[in-house]
């Protein structure tokens, strides 16, 4: 039997959300809407959950003991991390303690680090992943061009939405990759991840979800992606019968040895009928947001059901669907978005805005999401209406 108390009371059930955005956001409405207590930490303040939150914290949680002191302090029912740049060491020794982490703190602590989770697939579990190899400095980056072979992929172990990222086509480019992965990186690691170039048919994110009543899975969401970051998703992504079954068996095997209940966020390259295992992230996942729409439960409803321990009876698919986000590129902290009611001229058609108090560079500020009578209509949709967002109000912002 599963227990809800009453926010703000000695009863409550209290979720601690390290990590604020605009994924996190989603995830603090839904755990509202089932009664839950919400606090919400990140960096900076005013945070997209934080401004849905019953409580905030602004801390440095790459920093161990004052993660650790906090959530001591707070003494929440759930840690649900959401995002890579967490002291995992903390959320290791609480959960020593007795605090619930989801999924686990291991699984926190191995997706972080690309090193940990590439080592768990490729090496104990014996899955399919493109040829790689870790190097600590320039000169091991040469080295590790040269074993995998040209084009190659490099990626600092941490990092998200695609910083430090790059792709090396030639031998000349090996100096800009290394100083550009170093700016990228995250947690003061300045270990890299030099991956054999795949040239794959497809790329999917495989929704894959371990809750009270088993393991269960969304269609397949097809995505593009640009400096390893989303830039479109669709789904469902079309597929063959065998190829997405072996996806699911791989989802499941990864989830499995992770453990925990929770939504994992599975990447998988397609070349012909040959799976390759890419990434996993124990949380909702940033192409995920084309659930908002294509679904009955969304992959924040998802995520929420199963951390809570209740039931999933079914996830319903609406019909061919599609994201596109909204991306800003200036410096300002009152941006404005204007032609919004354009975006939203036509029916089965939605908008996240999600708040983000400042942009400096470029940063995704908000989501078209969509659903037509095909994939493909779906996708030209929700690209063109998320180009009729305009944002101002000076010449500071811009869309990228």
């Amino acid at each position: 039997m599963v227990a809800i108390g009453t926010p703000g009371s000695s009863s409550a059930t209290r979720v601690m959300l390290l990590g604020s955005g605009e994924l996190g956001k989603e995830v603090a409405i839904e755990l509202q809407r089932l009664g839950c207590e919400v606090i919400a930490v990140d960096r900076y303040a005013h945070a997209p959950a934080m401004q849905v939150a019953h409580k905030a914290h602004v801390i440095n949680m790459l920093d161990e003991q004052s993660l650790y002191e906090l959530i001591r302090s707070e003494s929440p029912d759930l840690v649900v991390p959401e995002i890579e740049a967490i002291a995992t060491e903390a959320l290791l020794s609480v959960e020593s303690e007795g605090t619930h982490v989801v999924p686990t703190a291991r699984a926190a602590n191995l997706t972080m680090n690309r090193r940990g989770i590439r080592e768990l697939v490729a090496s104990d579990l014996g899955i399919r992943t493109s040829p790689y190899r870790f190097v600590e400095s320039l000169e091991e980056l040469q080295a590790a061009v040269a074993a995998v072979g040209l084009p190659c992929v490099v990626k600092p172990v941490m990092s998200s939405s695609g910083k430090g990222q790059s792709t090396i086509k030639q031998e000349s480019d090996v100096q800009t990759a290394w100083n550009y992965a170093l700016e990228g990186t995250r947690g003061g690691a300045d270990s890299l991840i030099v991956e054999g170039f795949v040239d794959f048919d497809y790329e999917i994110t495989l929704l894959t979800i371990r809750h009270a009543g088993g393991v269960s899975f969304c269609d397949p969401i097809g995505h593009r992606q640009e400096s390893g970051d989303y830039r479109e998703s669709w789904q469902p992504q079309p597929m063959g019968d065998a190829v997405l079954a072996e996806c699911q068996s791989i989802a499941t095997r990864v989830s499995d040895a992770l453990g925990g209940f929770g939504l994992f966020g599975m990447e998988f390259f397609v070349q012909s009928d040959v799976v390759y295992f890419s990434e996993v992230s124990p949380r909702p996942h940033d192409t995920g947001l084309v659930t908002l729409i294509s679904q009955n439960l969304s992959e924040f409803q998802l995520h929420v059901r199963a951390i809570l321990g209740l039931p999933i009876p079914s996830i319903e698919q609406y019909g061919p669907s599609a994201s596109c986000p909204v991306l800003v590129r200036g410096d300002s902290n009152a941006v404005e978005f204007s032609d919004v009611d354009q975006a939203l001229s036509e029916p089965h058609t939605d908008i996240r805005l999600f708040g983000k108090p400042e942009v400096r560079g470029s940063r995704r500020m908000g989501v078209i999401v969509t659903r037509r009578e095909t994939v493909e209509k779906a996708r030209a949709a929700a690209v063109r209406l998320a180009g009729l967002v305009q944002v101002g109000p000076s010449d500071d912002v811009s869309r990228l």
